[in-house]
């Protein structure tokens, strides 16, 4: 490879929300990656800081245009750059959507195990959590229609957020099921949120599909959250956008973004967003690579050395889902004593709904050497946990 994802990086004592650990803890919760950036991003942010003055910015027309000519070629999708908005952040934008969308007491839908923050963005601005419970079977997560139009059709739901690929799941949804999505949303008055943030974290070989881009039904009754920040590991720059077709809406969401005081670039914003659309490809392929090598090392390990997790079947992102229903019903106590036993900071499943009790979330985006460290930790923690359970 020509870069060194093995190098590992000290990040203790930098002020890491991930890393602001023990000494002796490991954390791989969080969805916050252990390499350094892409080249071309550090080299446009160098020049960036040698010019030396940092006042206010404008959103000039190359980060329209670079968000558009990736998503073409990446995504097989042509946006119309006039719908882009800049915003500082997914969650903001989804906090901010929910309150210019909706009124106070009413519901939006989500598809749980979900992304915890969704919860947030609801509960938060006094609204309330409407949940669709994804199926789960054999290993495998899938939709179940009928009940979710039967929440779709509830007056008081009036937005959906769809996570698209799905996290913590890691499922990429389909054309079909996302046609499906848009037309039970459309046929019962629903506008369709689409974070669509990890779109470009896919093993490699799989692809996923813009909601947008599904037909005109998805097209004009949705928003796209988009970013670059965790394909490229730049969350702390605070850079995304939002993608509105529908001129109504894009106007109510331009309005809610402004009012809210998200829509301002900082100094480094776009300049790191334009360079990894326009220079960051080659890094991210070869990240992609190294990834799902972390997956099936993970995967083989998981499989001959700790019979009572499953890991469940996905195809993007660098999280891990994984089911230990043979060991609790909640992994809250689980949770717990990796953490305190071995050093394992893992995230429990039930913040991502009551349906992901059962489940740990594990950030395998990271130098092979922390992710041995960590499938070893997460080993012996279980065998522990398993004793003091045998005792009692």
């Amino acid at each position: 490879m020509k870069y060194d994802f093995d190098k590992i990086i000290d990040r203790r004592n930098t002020d890491s929300l991930k890393w602001d650990v023990s000494e002796n803890e490991l954390p791989m919760w969080v969805a916050d990656m252990d390499f350094t950036v892409a080249p071309p991003i550090a080299e446009e942010l160098k020049k960036r800081l040698e010019h030396g003055i940092f006042g206010y910015c404008s959103i000039p027309e190359r980060w329209n245009n670079a968000i558009c000519e990736w998503w073409k070629k990446r995504h097989n999708f042509n946006m119309e750059k006039n719908y882009l908005i800049f915003c500082t952040g997914v969650v903001p934008a989804i906090s901010s959507i929910v309150r210019k969308l909706t009124t106070a007491g009413e519901n939006v839908l989500i598809q749980t195990p979900v992304y915890n923050i969704f919860f947030n963005s609801i509960l938060n601005n006094g609204r309330n959590v409407s949940e669709s419970q994804l199926c789960y079977q054999n290993g495998c997560y899938s939709i179940d229609f009928d009940k979710l139009e039967e929440k779709l059709s509830d007056p008081q739901t009036s937005l959906m957020l769809l996570c698209n690929p799905h996290n913590p799941i890691g499922k990429i949804w389909d054309s079909k099921t996302l046609a499906k999505i848009g037309h039970l949303a459309l046929k019962h008055n629903v506008t369709v949120v689409s974070d669509e943030i990890h779109c470009d974290i896919t093993d490699p070989g799989k692809e996923y599909t813009p909601f947008a881009s599904v037909n005109e039904q998805c097209r004009m009754n949705s928003i796209t959250c988009i970013s670059p920040t965790k394909a490229f590991n730049i969350p702390g720059l605070q850079t995304a956008a939002v993608y509105i077709p529908n001129s109504v809406l894009r106007h109510k969401v331009w309005r809610a973004l402004n009012t809210d005081e998200i829509a301002e670039a900082n100094a480094f914003a776009v300049d790191a967003a334009v360079a990894a659309f326009t220079k960051g490809e080659e890094w991210l392929d070869e990240l992609r690579k190294y990834i799902y090598k972390n997956k099936l090392t993970a995967a083989s390990f998981i499989d001959k050395n700790i019979p009572d997790i499953k890991l469940v079947s996905s195809d993007a992102t660098y999280l891990l889902w994984l089911d230990c229903r043979k060991l609790c019903e909640n992994t809250s106590n689980l949770q717990t004593f990796l953490r305190r036993e071995t050093g394992l900071y893992v995230s429990q499943g039930a913040q991502y709904g009551k349906t992901g009790s059962a489940f740990i979330r594990l950030n395998i985006a990271c130098p092979r050497k922390i992710l041995n460290d960590g499938l070893s930790r997460l080993y012996d923690g279980i065998n522990r946990f398993k004793k003091i359970k045998s005792l009692k």
